[in-house]
């Protein structure tokens, strides 16, 4: 495997020469990111996939000793899995090593956004193998241009299989997980079934990667509304220590499944033409209408999804006796959750810090410039890796308070893609796929 890059020196190498490479050396693997890492600070390409990396920058005088020059062209090479730029002395390793992966619930909204995810961020896969209820058995699907045929989600269907995604609900979660992970399969699932199960990691990867060096098999994600809202919470947490936080959802109908979908736009469909607008789905008319119930009522008075966001909130940041109030509603929007957030801090907050902080983290993009009206939405962040965060301001109710807002999309950071960075993470992590 080789691939070239100009090295031209007379350009800062955090943005000329070490993107260059970056960029000819992503583009000739195919297949990972590269994190090029200079003086502490870092560009990424492409994807999380397998990629540890160290770098050292020699000096300039030093590559003129040796030789080098401004049109040098340095060489990628390939020896032993490992890829040697020698004139920048920067080892990134690459296993060329590939993965057995079952999902679960692939003929669902999540397990095609799974699919699909797999294929664009180039997963190393040497089988993906599609599965799901017996009415399902038989139907193909396209992956990668090639069919598919869909099989049985059984116990013996894990066999051979490094890692199970499962996209399904939690009762499917309970009876099979279980017969994966004794197949030596790692299960990484997106349902509630065992998120708050004290011996089953819930993980952010951008926030508590850590948590999975110590699995039994089962890794849980989180609520698709925990998952989007965190984005932006965890930064300010790390930053300025968080005492209390108020959530308000707007969450979109893809989260309750296609039904929703078709219900949402028949009902527009329907206004349209002055007739009678139908609902099955929701216990009320969803278009041009907004329903304060995500889940079912509590003893509390809580939703079920309120109380999610509480608990996963706590046990995700390692802060357990973190005061929480969620507000969880549903919007007239197909794709994507937004999340308003009123977070009171232990220290005092600087709008500049807030934003720095967002800015730099990896789950994040700051979109808040309120003189152009420009701020996060949830089309705009439909199929995007990253949140967006802004309305960044001081909250004038909480002391040490800031209101922000965030959204993303549930069916991408708040599902799929969650658990898909989650294996690229260890993987690149070198975090063992077997239960320790």
């Amino acid at each position: 495997m080789f691939a070239q890059a100009d090295a031209g020196l007379e350009h800062d190498p955090r943005r000329g020469v070490g993107t260059d490479l970056l960029g000819d050396f992503v583009q000739a693997t195919g297949r990972a990111e590269g994190i090029f890492h200079v003086r502490r600070r870092s560009q990424r390409r492409g994807y999380d996939v397998g990629l540890a990396e160290s770098a050292v920058l020699i000096k300039s005088k030093q590559l003129t000793g040796n030789g080098y020059d401004n049109s040098t062209r340095c060489r990628l090479e390939s020896e032993r899995e490992t890829l040697f730029i020698h004139l920048f002395q920067i080892f990134f390793h690459v296993s060329n090593k590939t993965y057995r992966v079952g999902i679960v619930g692939a003929t669902g909204a999540v397990g095609q956004e799974l699919i699909s995810l797999l294929g664009s961020r180039n997963f190393p896969l040497a089988e993906l193998r599609l599965l799901a209820s017996a009415r399902s058995v038989g139907r193909l699907m396209d992956v990668g241009g090639k069919k598919v045929t869909v099989r049985e989600a059984t116990p013996e269907a894990f066999e051979g299989l490094d890692i199970a995604l499962f996209a399904a609900e939690g009762a499917i979660a309970k009876a099979l997980a279980p017969e994966a992970v004794k197949r030596g399969c790692l299960v990484l699932d997106k349902s509630s079934a065992y998120r708050m199960y004290a011996d089953v990691p819930l993980v952010l990867p951008e926030i508590n990667l850590e948590a999975t060096r110590k699995h039994k098999g089962i890794i849980a994600s989180p609520n698709c509304s925990t998952s989007v809202a965190l984005m932006g919470l965890y930064p300010l947490h790390k930053a300025f220590g968080l005492k209390r936080v108020i959530f308000a959802t707007y969450q979109s109908v893809s989260g309750t499944g296609a039904d929703a979908i078709d219900e949402l736009e028949a009902q527009v469909q329907a206004y349209a033409k002055g007739q009678p607008l139908i609902h099955k789905v929701y216990p009320y008319q969803i278009a041009f209408n907004l329903i304060p119930q995500v889940d079912s009522f509590g003893a509390d008075g809580y939703t079920g999804e309120e109380s999610k966001m509480r608990e996963e909130s706590r046990k995700i940041m390692g802060l357990p006796a973190l005061k929480v109030s969620a507000t969880c509603v549903r919007v007239p929007v197909v794709r994507a959750h937004s999340v308003a957030v009123n977070a009171e801090f232990e220290m005092p907050v600087d709008i500049a810090a807030a934003r720095a902080a967002i800015a730099a983290f990896a789950g994040a993009t700051l979109v808040d410039d309120i003189a152009n009206k420009i701020y996060p939405t949830p089309l705009d962040f439909s199929r995007q890796v990253k949140c967006g965060v802004g309305r960044i301001r001081l909250d004038t109710a909480l002391d040490n308070g800031l209101s922000f807002w965030v959204s993303g999309d549930n069916l991408w950071k708040g599902a799929a893609l969650n658990s898909i960075q989650i294996a690229e993470a260890m993987i690149r992590e070198g975090i063992s796929l077997r239960a320790s």
